[in-house]
């Protein structure tokens, strides 16, 4: 009786560990926005260009866009600020030439570029951000200028070690 019972708690721990490694196994992307041209003020008959590559992807929260420009910027506005092109207000600011924003909810985010005249010029984006019921476990993402994010995986090995460990003294 005591051997069963010491059995079945080995194997509750055994699932507990399962259970808390999973949260490894979730996955994020990083979008490159404008794919290999980066930030940009886009061609003149072209202001919609950051619009459609964001159409063409399909963004989940935890997903990172990553903006790329020289002597630029870009800005998280409100919509409203957005519809004017107006960056006295941003949201979020950054200047470094390789900035990465972290898409943390569902809904929409509003990006302009804060030099001047660029914003007017199309240099601006909305990304749409689905909601988890939109998405389905066999939507792909888009290859444009995607990739899996590789932070998991040194907690996979960490898990799957230790995972070994315990269940060669278990068993």
């Amino acid at each position: 009786m005591a051997c069963k019972k010491s059995h079945t708690s080995k194997t509750m721990f055994l699932w507990l560990i399962i259970f808390t490694s999973l949260h490894c196994l979730s996955v994020s992307f990083e979008f490159q926005v404008g794919g290999n041209n980066g930030w940009v003020v886009p061609p003149v008959n072209d202001s919609k260009t950051y619009d459609d590559w964001a159409s063409e992807n399909r963004f989940q929260a935890g997903d990172t866009i990553r903006f790329k420009y020289k002597k630029d910027s870009v800005m998280e506005v409100s919509e409203e600020d957005y519809k004017k092109c107006n960056s006295t207000h941003p949201i979020f600011f950054s200047n470094t030439g390789n900035s990465l924003f972290r898409l943390q909810r569902s809904g929409s985010f509003y990006f302009i570029s804060g030099v001047s005249g660029h914003c007017q010029k199309g240099q601006r984006m909305i990304v749409k951000v689905m909601s988890e019921d939109e998405s389905s476990p066999g939507d792909n993402k888009s290859s444009a200028g995607s990739t899996i994010v590789a932070v998991g995986v040194s907690k996979l090995v960490f898990a799957h070690f230790v995972f070994f460990c315990v269940a060669s003294s278990l068993f």
